[in-house]
């Protein structure tokens, strides 16, 4: 490993954009989104801030790109839980506490990088809508399993889907999430739970 001006440590290795990200990614999470800078972040990987510009047009598109970082870590998990082999109505429970445990920890462990999903989030950027759209993609296939394998039977597949997603709102999107965030933890896993249960019921009994 060698060291970079700033005290970053950084491999010879890592491609420039990596570690532009992972050294953003500590800066956001110390200083937060106004404060940070991309004379600081050059400086810490040890290049002119000319040369950020090679690989983010912007500041905001290099904490984007942070926040996607995140995002897509958050997909693999649920593409893990949708591609196991259990039960759907188990995958389907697991798949959204996962989302919400997830989302949870951040709000914890690094405020300044949830505020940018918030903010994102409230303006519907880009890389909001993608990730909605892979994890309606990655529910749609728990769901499909669910029907086909006799798991669940919804009257309607749409309405089912919007079912899901309505229900799951409130722990799993950001913005409700910081609204809850002084809500003690054991809480809001009753509450989770309950209406996961309300959710299973009303997609095995076909009451959607």
């Amino acid at each position: 490993m060698k060291r970079a001006r700033g005290g970053a440590l950084r491999s010879a290795e890592a491609p420039a954009d990596t570690r532009l990200l992972a050294i953003a990614a500590d800066h956001l999470r110390r200083l937060g989104p106004r404060r940070i800078t991309v004379v600081g972040i050059a400086e810490a990987a040890g290049m002119t801030h000319a040369n950020v510009y090679r690989y983010f047009p912007s500041k905001a598109a290099l904490i984007d790109a942070v926040a996607g970082q995140w995002l897509r870590s958050l997909e693999t998990l649920i593409a893990e839980i949708a591609d196991a082999p259990d039960p759907a109505d188990d995958k389907l429970e697991r798949l959204i506490q996962a989302s919400a445990r997830t989302h949870r920890e951040l709000l914890k462990e690094d405020r300044h990088l949830f505020d940018v999903l918030c903010a994102a989030t409230e303006t519907s950027r880009p890389l909001i809508r993608k990730h909605r759209a892979r994890m309606r993609q990655l529910t749609e296939r728990v769901l499909d399993e669910g029907i086909a394998t006799g798991k669940f039977d919804p009257r309607d597949r749409e309405r089912a889907l919007a079912l899901v997603t309505d229900l799951s709102y409130r722990f799993i999107n950001p913005l409700t999430v910081r609204l809850d965030a002084e809500v003690p933890q054991e809480v809001l896993d009753q509450r989770l739970a309950a209406v996961t249960r309300v959710m299973l019921r009303a997609l095995s009994f076909g009451m959607v």
